[in-house]
């Protein structure tokens, strides 16, 4: 008799099973040694000694890592609506029946996920001046982080809408409604729930790349950090200070997380669909 089988992949049997618990086991072992590892170093070289982190006392300090910190959120919370936006635009672009609209969307999207993030930014802050036109770097920022992952977005969209089952489309088109309706109040409401934690995987993504703005000087929490781990009246403390910002987005991540996964349950408890109009008018 043949093992039961998942969606995407073959559940598992007995043997598998210790394979992959002893992998596992093995992995937690190699993973705790090297963190050990680390720690033993930084207690051997002092980094633990009061005297290294006698800097986060300093009210200028707080105050220069709390602004790198709400430069980043500003930067986080523009580009990710921008972002959100240029997704779903392009994304209903890359689903039109017309096909002059599907290759400009196709075109767009594509070219700016295979141009990296670092040289979308180059070219807005270095690259824009030389035909005359300068922006700050809060603007590269935004604009990079923007048509980025704004362009993964569209595609995590595309994808969402087409996963629905085919037979959800037909039943709508065949009371009547039109491809607005059929987008509006069938489709797009079970792709969102399916799409919801990818969406958000993808902008912890965008919060964490906002901290390539430093290359281009703009002061976001990365960019703090290397003032203060390189200076030389608080003796340089970079480790610490790394640690300090490393915890900072950790903790970022973590809360935008829970916000998605209470946003997930507070939708699986809505009711199913939302209304739909009698004659399924866009």
């Amino acid at each position: 008799m043949s093992a039961p089988t998942a969606v995407l992949y073959d559940v598992p049997g007995p043997k598998a099973r210790a394979r992959n618990g002893a992998l596992g086991v093995v992995a937690v072992i190699v993973v705790a040694a090297l963190l050990a590892f680390v720690i033993v170093r930084l207690v051997a070289t002092g980094q633990f000694e009061g005297r290294v982190w006698e800097w986060i006392l300093y009210e200028n300090i707080q105050l220069a890592l709390l602004e790198g910190l709400l430069n980043t959120l500003r930067a986080f919370a523009v580009g990710a609506v921008l972002a959100l936006a240029f997704g779903a635009v392009f994304a209903l672009g890359r689903l039109s029946d017309h096909a002059w609209v599907r290759g400009i969307s196709t075109g767009v999207v594509e070219f700016f996920r295979a141009v990296p993030l670092v040289v979308l930014m180059f070219i807005f802050y270095f690259g824009m001046p030389s035909a005359g036109i300068t922006v700050s770097t809060f603007t590269a920022v935004v604009l990079a982080l923007t048509l980025y992952n704004g362009s993964v977005l569209a595609e995590i969209f595309r994808s969402g809408v087409q996963a629905v089952p085919r037979g959800q489309s037909e039943a709508a088109y065949a009371l009547g409604m039109r491809k607005s309706a059929v987008m509006r109040f069938v489709l797009l409401p079970q792709a969102v729930r399916s799409m919801l934690p990818t969406i958000v995987s993808q902008l912890v993504v965008l919060l964490k790349d906002s901290a390539l703005g430093f290359l281009i000087l703009y002061p976001e929490l990365l960019y703090q950090a290397r003032v203060l781990g390189s200076s030389g009246q608080l003796g340089r403390p970079l480790l610490p200070v790394a640690i300090v910002v490393a915890i900072v987005y950790i903790t970022l991540c973590l809360l935008l997380t829970a916000l998605a996964n209470y946003l997930e349950r507070r939708t699986r408890r809505t009711s199913p669909a939302p209304a739909v109009p009698a004659d399924g008018a866009v």
